[in-house]
């Protein structure tokens, strides 16, 4: 589980291709006073185990549905990456339930200035749209971000300065891809709530179920 509140930003220094996945080798700096092997890293929102680790640099393999669901695929030598180790029991939970597991992607349709912030507006599928609110939370690339405002097929989230500079969303301009993972909460609510319908649909209701379930 991670919170979505970007550690550093480290660079990819390794590729290594297979016919459907990639072994991803990245340097950094402030991730590896406790990194071990097995541990996850959230890179770019995606949650890798670590492989590997030589000095200041760790090997992770990244799948094929990773690979589909994500832009790691289209990283290259030098490409910028968002890291997070995963939350520790005993840390601040900063941001919201990250879980690493991408949902899809979305494409910035627009940048802009407005005084110290800067608004980006993404379109992404209605798949995902679906799960997107006003002042809910999304997660853009591993950057845990509050969605300020909502249409049909975009939304838009407004950046404070700080959170520009340490990630790589100071280097993201219109036509990039980016990462995007819902809030979980609204999947769970979204299914219970489905079952439920169900459940009521196939079963008579009567004071005596009622009272069965302690109502």
């Amino acid at each position: 589980m991670f919170t979505g509140i970007v550690e550093e930003v480290g660079k990819v220094i390794g590729m290594n291709h297979g016919p459907k996945s990639v072994k991803l080798t990245v340097a950094a700096t402030l991730i590896f006073t406790d990194l071990g092997i097995g541990d996850s890293v959230s890179t770019n929102g995606v949650c890798l185990t670590v492989t590997h680790i030589s000095g200041n640099t760790f090997t992770a393999d990244v799948a094929h549905e990773s690979l589909n669901r994500s832009n790691l695929g289209a990283l290259k030598l030098q490409s910028s990456v968002n890291l997070e180790r995963a939350m520790s029991a005993c840390g601040r939970f900063g941001g919201h339930i990250v879980t690493g597991h991408i949902d899809g992607a979305g494409v910035i349709q627009a940048v802009k200035a407005d005084d110290i912030a800067i608004w980006y507006t993404i379109a992404s599928s209605s798949r995902i749209m679906a799960y997107i609110v006003e002042k809910g939370s999304i997660t853009i690339d591993g950057i845990s971000l509050t969605v300020a405002t909502v249409t049909d097929k975009t939304f838009s989230v407004s950046v404070i300065p700080h959170t520009a500079s340490q990630t790589t969303l100071r280097d993201r301009k219109v036509g990039d891809t980016v990462n995007l993972e819902n809030d979980i909460v609204g999947k769970y609510i979204e299914k219970l709530m489905c079952q439920a319908q169900e459940t009521a649909s196939t079963t008579k209701l009567s004071m005596e179920k009622i009272a069965q379930y302690g109502f």
